[in-house]
């Protein structure tokens, strides 16, 4: 039975069990009130008396005071159990349709989508290395300092997100094999090429850093070309194409920057 269909029967019950309590109220109510005038009739052998009408009416007003409070009582018992068992449902359907909407999200990626964010994490990585670089560098201009700190900006929370796909997916952080020396991959720098990085200064290492970053992300767009081509993860298609359009701008800005230093 779908969620759906457990709710409504559930609340067909409940009402069925309100209307079966509304009857048994009515006659207790009968009863009760039949059994105040009895008790109101005097007995043969009794003495001839006035009956006191307002005491019998008294006598019925808490009759039906009594009656009504035990019918309020009994039919918020079973709302109370019946929005209950509606609540349980409620909370189970929804439980239900979370996790099968995590399982699709894990379902709906493929081998292409893994190595991208395999691949892709070293790689923002070490751009946001490059940018930290440059900006502990001495005599950096204002545009090299902006340039690497909307780097940094941009690439930071994809790293994050990229991070949470392979947790999602069950997959591990790095590629099998891959070990440490990533010099292979698209437009990575090797360890000497950061330390030639860190050793420069002024005018010297700006040059460096924008040659260097250009290709770094010339790499980064062909690998986000890749994943557009192969992959089918909705989100990490999204980030791929954000990639090509961001670093592409990027890439015009820093040959501009060439011209200047």
């Amino acid at each position: 039975m779908t969620g759906r269909g457990a709710m409504s029967w559930i609340g067909w019950s409940a009402i069925a069990i309100v209307l079966a309590l509304w009857a048994l109220v009515i006659c207790l109510i009968t009863t009760l009130f039949r059994g105040a005038d009895h008790a109101a009739e005097p007995g043969p052998d009794a003495p001839l008396r006035t009956p006191n009408k307002g005491h019998r009416d008294m006598s019925k007003k808490t009759l039906a005071a009594g009656a009504a409070a035990i019918a309020l009582g009994l039919v918020l018992t079973a709302c109370g159990s019946g929005g209950s068992t509606t609540t349980d449902a409620t909370a189970t359907t929804t439980t239900s349709a979370s996790a099968a909407e995590t399982s699709a999200a894990a379902e709906a990626h493929n081998d292409a989508d893994v190595m991208f964010a395999q691949m892709m994490i070293p790689h923002h990585a070490q751009a946001v290395e490059m940018s930290d670089i440059l900006l502990a560098s001495g005599g950096i201009s204002e545009p090299m300092v902006a340039l690497a700190e909307e780097i940094k900006a941009a690439q930071g929370p994809e790293l994050a997100q990229l991070t949470g796909w392979l947790g999602q997916w069950g997959e591990p952080l790095e590629m099998p094999g891959m070990g440490h020396d990533m010099s292979t991959m698209e437009g990575m720098l090797s360890e000497q090429d950061l330390q030639d990085l860190t050793d420069a200064q002024g005018n010297d290492a700006s040059k460096l850093f924008l040659t260097q970053m250009i290709g770094h992300h010339e790499g980064a767009i062909t690998m986000a070309e890749d994943e557009l081509a192969d992959g089918q993860f909705p989100d990490a298609l999204e980030m791929a194409q954000v990639i090509i359009d961001t670093q592409k701008q990027e890439i015009d800005v820093m040959r501009q920057l060439l011209t200047t230093l």
